[in-house]
């Protein structure tokens, strides 16, 4: 059974960061673009960030970000722990949300929610002072 669980959420204060954690079992993602989506209460889901999975070309973007979380959100992945991270700092009250890891289909990163075929069960980020 494939699974995403998310792990890091909580409640922060303005400024503070936080680490967020997605952890695969089932099968290995390493070929698959990875990301992270976030949502808001009354909100549809959008793309935070993005991380590329292995493939032939390097043509692709290795990272990318939705512009609101540009400069303060990093994406990284540790293949061999079959682990994605999301490092988030100087963290606003607009990014409480759910946080969702997502497995993408193919190697390169895409907003597309529909290209992202395995999800985990989302975590709560609440940054209030």
């Amino acid at each position: 059974q494939v699974q995403l669980v998310e792990f890091g959420g909580g409640l922060v204060q303005p400024g503070d960061s936080l680490r967020l954690s997605c952890e695969a079992s089932g099968r290995t993602f390493s070929s698959s673009a990875m990301a992270w989506f976030r949502q808001a209460p009354g909100k549809e889901r959008e793309f935070v960030g993005g991380i590329r999975g292995s493939g032939d070309s390097t043509y692709y973007a290795t990272t990318y970000y939705t512009e609101s979380v540009k400069g303060r959100f990093t994406i990284s992945r540790d293949n061999a722990k079959n682990t994605v991270y999301l490092q988030m700092n100087s963290l606003k009250p607009e990014d409480t949300a759910v946080y969702y890891c997502a497995a993408a289909r193919d190697f390169r990163i895409t907003i597309d929610i529909d290209e992202y075929n395995y999800w985990g069960q989302g975590t709560q980020v609440t940054v209030s002072s």
